[in-house]
């Protein structure tokens, strides 16, 4: 698979990555069918696995898919030095809601649960879920500067961030990647200057939902752009969008999700897929519908 930097004195990984929150989440497979969806990402190329704390149903098995990672790597044939683990803390489970906590106590005791959950000593990349607008954005970028500085993670991301807190947070601890939606559906990291604001300081932009997700994800081998182009290349709709976020830009990664070994592997096959100048611009001037 083709390689992009991960970001500043950050290791190169698969262009696409895997994301593992639908083995998780509502309608998730079981143990053993997860463990093999995530070997199958692993065999066809990726080397970037995103996972989260609270990739779970509730607070009762916060690190779920964090403890899945951890078994399929230990049961995994394969390089492991060469996997990439990016987990996120900022957010908890009540009840099943997802909502965000980004005090530093709560991030400090996030991480150290992470570790556990994932049997290492440190981790490669942790991120910051999301900005709490109830806790100074910059006292929670800073317990991840903390956690750095103690040697518990090597980089420090951000997600669901905009160009400012990109910036606000660079002037408290170097920023390795940035993860944000990013799909025809949703373009706005595009629009707001995320993405350029990433490609400007070299930092990875790591692409979720690249497929839209859930309603949006169905539409796609209905839509008559992407349906015709995914024709002419013998491709899958689901293919073809994830080229299109990865020509993007040079820093994008996108990180798809799947429940499935054979939806991994079609997603990841997005990597060798390239778009010609035409198909992207028809794909980027076509009508997305959300609802």
């Amino acid at each position: 698979m083709r390689q992009r930097r991960l970001g500043p004195d950050a290791p190169e990984v698969g262009a696409v990555g895997y994301g593992g929150m639908h083995l998780s989440i509502e309608d998730r497979p079981s143990a053993a069918e997860a463990v093999r969806t995530i070997h199958a990402a692993l065999d066809h190329g990726a080397t970037l696995l995103d996972t989260a704390d609270v990739y779970c149903l509730d607070d009762a098995e916060l690190g779920h898919n964090e403890r899945l990672v951890a078994r399929a790597l230990r049961e995994w044939p394969g390089d492991r030095d060469r996997i990439v683990i990016a987990t996120k803390g900022g957010m908890t489970r009540p009840a099943g809601r997802w909502e965000r906590d980004g005090r530093p106590e709560h991030l400090r005791a996030a991480c150290e649960r992470s570790l556990r959950a994932l049997g290492v000593d440190r981790i490669e990349l942790y991120q910051l879920h999301a900005p709490d607008p109830a806790v100074p954005f910059e006292e929670s970028v800073g317990a991840l500067a903390d956690l750095r500085a103690a040697g518990r993670i090597r980089h420090v991301g951000l997600s669901n961030v905009t160009v400012a807190q990109i910036d606000a947070a660079r002037r408290v601890v170097p920023i390795t990647s940035v993860q944000n939606r990013l799909n025809p559906f949703f373009p706005e990291s595009l629009a707001t200057g995320v993405v350029a604001r990433c490609e400007e300081h070299g930092l990875g932009f790591l692409a979720y939902s690249p497929v839209g997700g859930g309603r949006l994800n169905r539409k796609l081998p209905s839509h008559p752009v992407v349906s015709a182009i995914a024709r002419d290349h013998g491709a899958s709709p689901h293919a073809v969008v994830i080229a299109w976020v990865l020509a993007q830009s040079p820093v994008v990664i996108p990180i798809p999700s799947a429940r499935t070994p054979a939806h991994a592997i079609d997603a990841l096959g997005a990597a060798e897929l390239v778009l010609t100048p035409a198909e992207l611009d028809r794909i980027g001037v076509a009508e997305f519908s959300r609802a």
